[in-house]
């Protein structure tokens, strides 16, 4: 081969492999078409409590302790360790955080809450990391632990304090919350028009800038701040190089070990922030089973985020926005999804077409259609399908997310100190 060939081929560009990132603008286009649909369907179907600034309020509130959740499991997952655990570390979080609030204030219960999540986590962390026991063994274990330990410590601290019981705590002092005088009720107004998308977009700015507690601004800006710590930091590349290859990051001098350790108890923090909020914010007052689950929603919300901040964020605003339509407007507004679905599974029969998929475009196309014909058929759905709604709405992004998604390589794997040597 000449010489003048072979620097043809060094110059040659390499050839663009795996999917193109998301840039600003487009996500930006996306969320707009998605409010645009959204907006079409409460015109369509009349449930104009669809995007009220009192539904974006709720759904926020409902979406934060699971996304606090997620970017805890993220934070774990990282580094390398499942986390099936961050159920337990919320149920910790929620009690500790109700147990000192209602004695110090509400951001005492706040730090004490946190602590009791990073508890949690640094057990998980001795468990898996030091011990090397299955990761899913360890997050059961201490999820069924974090149950008992609370309702021991609720029958002789809860039991004996004025309005307390063995099942709830006294109440708390609510966090102060924040509202913008002004823009607030211009938006409110502006939503109440019913104007298409023009309307949506006010209720949901309106969302934000309406009883906003301080917790949740602080839970909103730990997602960009996640993202830049692991993403933009060289402690962040070190510990996604745990999760990666654990060997490789050994032989380059990382202490794989101890960044193990900090992402699991930054885990357990997060996930018991996430229970400070649920018993200081959502409703102040701790009470037993108050998690619901929502440790290992935040685990999916983090799985169908494909292990990202934003993602993981997408998909607690998901679930947060379905569970809250049982709260406004109930049957109504769950009976406006089904048309909303049918119309994204049609387009997602036009994209499997365009990707010569038949037989999954025909499957879509079946369900679309017969939703479609539920909607047109029924005026509301039954009750038990409104509170299922936002479990099925999980499983179902789940199962259409499932091929493009990719863990962590090492994630969940055994790894022992000087075992590539």
């Amino acid at each position: 081969m000449s010489a003048s060939t072979v620097s043809a081929t060094k110059a040659a560009p390499k050839k663009q492999t795996g999917r193109k990132k998301l840039t600003l603008p487009w996500i930006m286009l996306i969320i707009a078409g998605g409010l645009a649909l959204i907006s079409l369907v409460r015109v369509i179907s009349g449930a104009q409590d669809l995007t009220s600034v009192g539904q974006v309020s709720g759904a926020l509130s409902l979406a934060v302790p699971i996304g606090l959740a997620g970017l805890g499991g993220l934070w774990a997952e990282r580094a390398g360790v499942v986390n099936i655990g961050l159920e337990g570390m919320m149920i910790l979080g929620t009690w500790f955080g109700a147990w000192a609030g209602y004695q110090w204030g509400p951001w005492t219960g706040v730090v004490v809450g946190i602590a009791g999540g990073a508890v949690g986590g640094l057990l998980h962390a001795i468990i898996t990391v030091t011990f090397n026991v299955n990761h899913i063994v360890s997050g059961v274990a201490i999820n069924i632990l974090a149950l008992g330990f609370t309702q021991y410590l609720s029958n002789f601290t809860f039991n004996e304090a004025p309005g307390g019981s063995s099942k709830q705590s006294p109440r708390v002092e609510e966090i102060y919350q924040i509202t913008v005088p002004g823009l607030s009720d211009w938006l409110t107004t502006l939503q109440g028009k019913h104007w298409f998308f023009l309307s949506d977009l006010a209720g949901v700015l309106g969302g934000l800038v309406t009883n906003l507690s301080l917790l949740t601004v602080v839970a909103l800006l730990l997602i960009p701040g996640t993202w830049w710590v692991l993403w933009r930091t060289s402690f962040g590349l070190r510990l996604r190089s745990c999760g990666e290859n654990p060997v490789a990051a050994e032989s380059l001098g990382v202490n794989v070990y101890k960044y193990k350790y900090i992402a699991v108890i930054v885990s357990g923090a997060l996930a018991g922030l996430g229970g400070v909020f649920l018993s200081e914010v959502a409703s102040p007052i701790y009470q037993e089973g108050q998690t619901g689950g929502r440790g290992y929603i935040g685990l999916a919300a983090m799985i169908f985020g494909n292990w990202m901040p934003g993602g993981m964020a997408l998909g607690a605003g998901l679930f947060g926005f379905t569970d809250s339509l049982k709260l406004r407007g109930g049957a109504e507004n769950v009976h406006a999804m089904l048309l909303l679905i049918a119309i994204l599974l049609v387009l997602a029969v036009a994209w499997q077409l365009y990707k010569k998929k038949y037989v999954s475009a025909i499957v879509s196309a079946v369900i679309s259609a017969g939703l479609f014909l539920w909607y047109a058929t029924t005026d509301a759905v039954p009750s038990q399908f409104v509170d299922a709604a936002p479990y099925l709405t999980t499983l179902l992004v789940l199962a259409l997310s499932a091929q493009r998604l990719r863990m962590p390589k090492a994630d969940g794997m055994p790894y022992r100190k000087g075992q590539g040597k």
